[in-house]
Order: structure tokens, then C-alpha cells, then sequence
């Protein structure tokens, strides 16, 4: 196998940085809410509003159907909202977070 005195050459490496890049595959919504439970949640991906809405939706403990009853809308435009690439109006979240019992509360922070 090796010879005596022979000499292995170790290389040190480096954990690789952190980009924080944006993904290009959305997260299933359970490593979502794992990821962010842990606290390792990507800063992009912290304010996910879809996945925003049906955490506030879960917690309040309520169904699709219900919450679709107590804004006037359909069940389909529920799933819809709840979706990673949903794009829901202000408004619209202020019913939906109102509904389950939350108050939702915007900042613009300066970079």
C-alpha cells in the first residue's frame, strides 16, 4: 500500500459563502415552514406572501372552504392566493389575515 515517510498533501478548505440567491424551483410549502421554524430561511425568502397567507390560515386553524365563505370568494381563489408565485393585493391579505384573526402590519425599510 504506501510506503513509510510517504507524505499525503492536505488542502484546507472553506465553507462556501452565503448568496443568498433566489431560487428558481419554489420550495414545497412544508420545507417552507420547516426552514423557517428552524430560523434557515433564506432572507429572499422570508416574505413569501402565498405562504405567508396559508400559515396565518393554518394556525387560525381554519379550511380552505371556510376561509373562501368568510371572504366572499371561491375555494379555488384560496388555493390560488396560497401558491409561492401568487401575487395577492393588499387588500385582499388585509381580508384574509382580518379573517384569521391576525392584523398584518407592512414596513418599507430604506437598503
Amino acid at each position: 500500500m504506501g510506503k513509510k515517510g510517504t507524505t499525503v498533501n492536505r488542502f484546507k478548505t472553506s465553507p462556501l459563502p452565503n448568496l443568498d440567491l433566489p431560487r428558481k424551483k419554489p420550495r414545497s410549502f412544508v420545507e417552507w415552514k420547516t426552514l423557517r421554524r428552524w430560523g434557515q430561511l433564506p432572507g429572499s425568502e422570508q416574505s413569501v406572501p402565498g405562504y405567508l397567507l396559508r400559515l396565518a390560515r393554518e394556525e387560525a386553524g381554519l379550511t380552505q372552504t371556510e376561509l373562501a365563505q368568510e371572504l366572499k370568494v371561491s375555494q379555488q381563489s384560496v388555493a390560488q392566493a396560497e401558491r409561492w408565485q401568487s401575487n395577492p393585493t393588499i387588500g385582499f391579505m388585509k381580508d384574509w389575515i382580518r379573517a384569521c384573526g391576525r392584523e398584518m402590519e407592512i414596513r418599507i425599510k430604506a437598503l
